[in-house]
């Protein structure tokens, strides 16, 4: 996962996700994981909002 130009890691599910948006100061609960601006690989929303935390 990368925030502004900064590499976290590698998210593998939602709550590693949720982990890197608050390190990265971000509230996961206002993220919205269809927003345009986010890039996907290997997936996308349809995937990940889907997945039980």
């Amino acid at each position: 996962m990368r925030v502004a130009e900064v590499d976290l890691g590698v998210a593998y599910g939602v709550v590693d996700l949720l982990e890197f948006l608050r390190r990265a100061g971000l509230d996961p609960e206002e993220v919205r994981l269809n927003d345009p601006a986010i890039k996907w690989r290997g997936g996308g929303p349809h995937v990940w909002g889907t997945e039980a935390i």
